[in-house]
């Protein structure tokens, strides 16, 4: 399954010659990730409210084209790999048939002291359920 999630491209998003700055492809893959476990019915409130958060371990990044001001822009997000201790999202960011930019982002679940723990086996089922 392929989550996807729409994004604009604001004035607030670009430089001074209206192309999106680097950094904010970051924000636009996370806004679609966090959208897309909500959506699965993982609420990240209710892992606060237990001591556990996601927190992003790795990124791959790979920008390809630019985006600008106005432009509309379309996240897809799939899962490739969910195990006992962290979940792998391939996210690409397209602009119409475009590709603009790509990522493999490695998710891991942390205490809120910091420390590494497994993924509770009910969320887990859940990703598991929506996308194999």
């Amino acid at each position: 399954m392929t989550h996807q999630f729409a994004v604009r491209v604001y004035y607030e998003d670009t430089d001074l010659a209206g192309i999106v700055y680097y950094a904010n492809y970051l924000k636009f893959i996370e806004r679609a990730r966090s959208t897309m476990v909500l959506e699965v019915g993982i609420d990240q409130l209710e892992m606060q409210a237990q001591g556990l958060v996601f927190a992003v371990k790795k990124v791959e990044a790979d920008y390809i084209n630019s985006a600008k001001l106005n432009d509309d822009l379309r996240v897809e997000t799939r899962l490739q790999q969910v195990t006992g201790a962290k979940i792998v999202f391939s996210q690409d960011v397209y602009r119409a048939s475009t590709l603009i930019f790509s990522a493999l982002v490695t998710v891991v679940c942390i205490t809120n002291v910091g420390k590494i723990v497994r993924f509770p086996a009910k969320i887990r089922a859940k990703l598991d359920e929506v996308f194999k």
